[in-house]
């Protein structure tokens, strides 16, 4: 494996496509960006409350009926590399509108899914799109303002994915559960469909780059700082999922919560990604690494105090908005891929929301693992807590390997 330096690769990030000339032709790029996250954001997540009505009409059980999510899940984590390096040839303004319609048409066929096996197979294929759009569009951001602003350029796209989990998701939920789940995946196709229109109205056209091609693609799995900050995603951003996965069941049965209090506490959970990712993508700008050391302390000190005062209702709802707030961590970690990505910045950039997609599925399992063995709905903090200080860890040796490659710089200078 190889390393590369940051200035090189801050020149490659904001190398396509052309800056806008103005802030409100910047503004409408960003906006039809976040509008794709939005509808990715409620598609994905809309299904987790409407598990009971898709087992009801295709009469499988409930859990049964949860493997459409563990497909879409794995679309995400196989699709993103695959897509960018097939993809490697193609403008990034006409791979965003090729993922959005991909990802429209999934979405309105998985609502006219005749039977169970054919939803499922659809749910991955419609995930497959969902890394590879990320990715891309936070290239696009990035390109479009000043290297110390790209942060939070990646935030605003991501803005979509949050607000989609605070109104989007609820709104897909109550739509799905007062008519039908179908008319749900209908509307997430329609967010995708008015998504590849924006583009096509708002993002320039863009050339190719310059030598661009599979192999400079894979040239990313050569490089062992993109492994450090794809591994911190997985590991160290497992505990949100952990937490989040089970929150209802903590809410109830740990606080004493009545199940319509429930929603509220999902409320309070996207207020805290809104402003986690606002204030992260700020100080990411403002130090990139130690922004990434910073909230994963933060969450190792949040996750174990949950678990401590879980029982207390306000507690509970504190430290679930701080948890929310973790996802901090995302804008920044973006952001590092583009510096260490080199030429390779397409699968790097889209890898990253795989690596997201394994930490919600670490997550999750191993706060199953917590609850089946005795320790109660709490003891997720606990894990959450466990899996910060893994990708504590990871950060460390990534510290120290950007250390030693500048020692030997220097030696060599």
């Amino acid at each position: 494996m190889s390393d590369v330096s940051c200035a090189d690769d801050v020149i490659v990030a904001a190398s396509a496509p052309a800056r806008p000339r103005s802030r409100i032709a910047t503004a409408l790029i960003e906006l039809a960006l976040a509008v794709g996250s939005f509808g990715i954001g409620t598609g994905e997540f809309a299904i987790m409350g409407l598990l009971p009505n898709v087992a009801d009409e295709f009469a499988v059980t409930t859990p049964q009926a949860g493997h459409a999510i563990s497909a879409y899940a794995m679309g995400v984590v196989v699709g993103a590399p695959i897509i960018a390096v097939l993809a490697a040839k193609l403008a990034r303004r006409t791979l965003l509108l090729l993922l959005m319609a991909v990802f429209a048409i999934g979405n309105v066929v998985s609502a006219m899914a005749p039977t169970f096996d054919s939803f499922v197979i659809l749910r991955f294929l419609t995930g497959l799109p969902h890394g590879a759009y990320f990715g891309v569009a936070a290239l696009v951001a990035a390109s479009l303002v000043e290297p110390n602003k790209r942060a939070q350029a990646v935030a605003r796209v991501m803005m979509g994915l949050m607000i989609a989990t605070l109104i989007g998701t609820p709104l897909a939920t109550w739509f799905g559960q007062a008519m039908s789940w179908r008319i749900a995946f209908g509307v997430v196709g329609f967010l995708g469909a008015l998504t590849v229109l924006l583009i096509w109205l708002f993002l320039p056209k863009d050339k190719v780059q310059e030598g661009a091609s599979p192999m400079r693609e894979l040239g990313a799995f050569r490089r062992r700082q993109v492994w450090y900050t794809l591994s911190i995603g997985a590991v160290g951003f497992g505990g949100l999922f952990s937490v989040f996965s089970y929150i209802a069941s903590t809410a109830t049965q740990v606080a004493q919560l009545p199940e319509t209090a429930v929603p509220l506490m999902m409320a309070v959970f996207g207020s805290g990604m809104i402003i986690g990712n606002l204030v992260g993508a700020w100080f990411a700008d403002k130090s990139l690494m130690g922004t990434i050391g910073g909230t994963l302390v933060f969450s190792i000190v949040v996750m174990s105090v949950l678990s401590l005062t879980a029982t207390n209702p306000v507690m509970l709802a504190i430290c679930v908005f701080l948890v929310g707030c973790s996802v901090a961590i995302g804008p920044a970690l973006q952001t590092r891929l583009m510096d260490v990505a080199a030429d390779a910045q397409t699968l790097a950039a889209a890898l990253n929301h795989s690596a997201f997609n394994v930490a919600n599925a670490l997550g999750a399992w191993l706060g199953g693992l917590a609850i089946a063995a005795g320790y109660g709905f709490a003891s997720t903090g606990w894990v959450g807590a466990i899996l910060a200080v893994c990708g504590l860890g990871v950060f460390a040796m990534s510290l120290a390997s950007d250390r030693r490659t500048a020692r030997l710089s220097a030696k060599a200078a």
